[in-house]
């Protein structure tokens, strides 16, 4: 968990695409006063490239690799909210890497209000396909287990941002650091 020693100062954000996992951690961050940091928009900053585009050109493969590396660097990092994208705690290094950080809090969703946030998924590659409602539903089965693994499990179905915000912040108050001034 977080500790005020600095080593896990930091609150994760993971869970499936659509959770709100951008949103939340921004408005979270800045209740709290930290850094807000989006990994995917730092992997597309690296790679000069939209996700998307990675995946078109490059491959899944290619983006777990940027992932990893990202995850990497997040090493020594403090005071920060870390969105991760929606696969990147189904790799187990990943995992242990943000576990070392802090608190790692999976958000969630119902398939139906994923599909309602993510409209088509056209701009999201691990929709693409026929159906993206029984794309959805696939994986969400299998990251099932590796969201399971954080610390918190949040629904964010029917809650606002600012009310997801709020319920984190009282899962975390016995817990949370202040930030250094």
């Amino acid at each position: 968990m977080i500790s005020r020693t600095g080593r896990g100062s930091n609150i994760i954000l993971g869970g499936f695409m659509g959770t709100g996992k951008t949103s939340v951690g921004r408005r979270l961050a800045a209740r709290l006063r930290f850094e807000f940091v989006d990994l995917d928009e730092l992997i597309e900053a690296e790679a000069g490239l939209p996700i998307r585009q990675i995946f078109a050109m490059r491959g899944e493969a290619a983006f777990r690799a940027l992932e990893r590396e990202m995850v990497a660097r997040m090493a020594g990092r403090r005071w920060s909210v870390i969105a991760v994208g929606g696969g990147a705690v189904v790799d187990p290094r990943n995992l242990g890497a943000l576990r070392g950080l802090g608190v790692v809090i999976a958000l969630s969703a119902t398939p139906e209000v994923i599909l309602s946030r993510v409209g088509g998924g056209q701009d999201r590659p691990m929709l693409w396909g026929p159906d993206t409602r029984q794309r959805i539903l696939q994986l969400l089965a299998e990251r099932a287990p590796a969201y399971a693994q954080a610390d918190l499990l949040v629904d964010t179905s029917s809650r606002s941002v600012d009310e997801v915000v709020e319920h984190i912040l009282a899962l975390l108050a016995d817990c949370l650091p202040s930030a250094p001034e």
